[in-house]
């Protein structure tokens, strides 16, 4: 039976979740203020330095610079962990922007204290510790550093004015320990900092995919509002608000220069992605399982490159370590099996073929994707059809899993940035795998329970 304090402690581990998605805010109001001070009183932008490490085995590109980003819960006689982490790529050529976001429990290799959840690497040695372990993930060095606290978001949200955000369904939440109540129905509503913080807090029955989408699109709506001429006269409050929150290795000319950057970059577009990989639990803790393999090549990409040669190598030397470490006792969940499809009947000589048995090639320029329905519910299949379709998907056939699912999943069956770019922004709640594999289409989408 479970005890009152082990309830305690469970509902202590959730309330800590909600707070991962409050940090990425803060980073974007402090690098737009810094840009809004830019624009106010003028000055001269210099390089940003870039850090060269030949020989270290880590992707590298002159004209990229990766800051980590690490959002921290510290509170008195507690160092906290780094409940949020984020990579943000810059291209100092074409201001574009890419951001990558490391889930708080992606399993990885701590530098001297073996394998545990990403995040714990800050409770054990702070950013330099967390920065060693980021880079041994994703292979590549970073430049910088920013450490956000969590403690700053109200304030810097009221110092900004608000935001509009448009709520996407109806939340509620109540948790008397926590004295917290929340309470969004849906439609466009103006937050103040005390209305955002619970609605990024919010836990549904999406996990951290869902909290990952509705971070990024807090992110954007907070671009919107930082980067408009309305947020001038409230520079001064913002930066005495932020500036006690964040700590960085950058100076402040630096600041100057990368605020500038992505401002440059917003107006192409924020690129935002996550980890790919696999849920994994042991008993009620959960995990994330990193697909090193197809992770390094979104990387290499990012930066410019491909994945191949020595660094592939390594990738999948690396990816073999990561698949012996699983614990035993570890439940990995994997994208269900699709049914096996039905024999085509022998076409005899002079028999016509069914229409609707020819085989259509698919359309150029689309991305084929296969439909397995495995949510139970028969009507779904054709439903998700017309969903890709009208995003422009060639959708090859829908089949029906005889094992139920209950969360869904879409597979890239490719590394290909035109293709992954295209599974990453689809209109209902989902995980994302990305392999390397030969497959007759470039992507399969599996029915889950959890589909609405």
């Amino acid at each position: 039976m479970t005890t009152r304090l082990e309830r305690r402690l469970s509902e202590q581990r959730v309330s800590s979740r909600r707070r991962n998605w409050v940090i990425a805010v803060c980073l974007v109001v402090f690098l737009m203020t810094v840009t809004a001070s830019y624009i106010w009183f003028g000055g001269s932008l210099i390089s940003l330095n870039r850090i060269m490490r030949t020989g270290s085995g880590l992707m590298f590109s002159s004209s990229k610079i990766n800051v980590l980003v690490l959002g921290v819960d510290e509170r008195a006689g507690d160092v906290g962990r780094s409940d949020t982490m984020f990579a943000v790529t810059v291209d100092t050529g074409t201001s574009e922007a890419a951001l990558l976001s490391v889930p708080r429990d992606t399993r990885v290799k701590i530098p001297g204290h073996g394998w545990d959840k990403i995040n714990h690497a800050y409770a054990i040695g702070k950013e330099k510790l967390s920065q060693e372990a980021a880079e041994g993930l994703l292979g590549i060095p970073f430049d910088y550093y920013v450490v956000i606290n969590f403690a700053a978001f109200g304030k810097i949200v009221d110092a900004v004015g608000g935001v509009d955000i448009d709520v996407e369904k109806r939340m509620y939440y109540h948790d008397p320990y926590d004295d917290l109540v929340i309470d969004f129905r849906p439609g466009r509503q103006h937050m103040d900092g005390k209305s955002a913080i619970k609605y990024v807090r919010y836990r549904g029955q999406d996990g951290d995919i869902g909290r990952i989408e509705r971070q990024q699109k807090f992110i954007r709506a907070m671009l919107d509002k930082v980067t408009s001429p309305s947020i001038i006269p409230r520079v001064p409050s913002i930066i005495r608000e932020v500036s006690s929150a964040v700590k960085t290795d950058m100076s402040t000319s630096e600041m100057l220069s990368m605020a500038k950057l992505l401002s440059d970059a917003r107006k192409k577009g924020l690129k935002t992605d996550m980890v790919p990989g696999r849920p994994a639990y042991i008993r009620d803790i959960s995990y994330w399982l990193p697909d090193i393999v197809a992770l390094r090549e979104h990387i290499a990409q990012v930066q410019g490159g491909q994945l191949e040669g020595k660094q592939l190598a390594a990738a999948e030397q690396l990816d073999a370590e990561y698949e012996r470490s699983i614990p035993r006792e570890m439940k990995v969940h994997e994208a269900p099996k699709a049914a096996t499809a039905p024999k085509a009947a022998a076409v005899k000589p002079g028999d016509k073929p069914a229409a609707a048995e020819k085989a259509s090639p698919p359309v150029p320029g689309k991305i084929t994707v296969a439909i397995v329905n495995a949510s139970g519910n028969a009507g779904l299949g054709p439903k998700m059809a017309g969903v890709l379709k009208a995003r422009g998907f060639e959708v090859t056939g829908v089949t029906t899993s005889a094992a139920p699912a209950n969360t869904t999943i879409v597979v890239s069956h490719s590394t290909s940035g035109a293709v992954v770019n295209q599974l990453t922004s689809l209109p209902f709640k989902y995980v994302l795998q990305i392999k390397n594999e030969r497959q007759a289409v470039q992507a399969t989408v599996y029915i889950g329970k959890d589909y609405k």
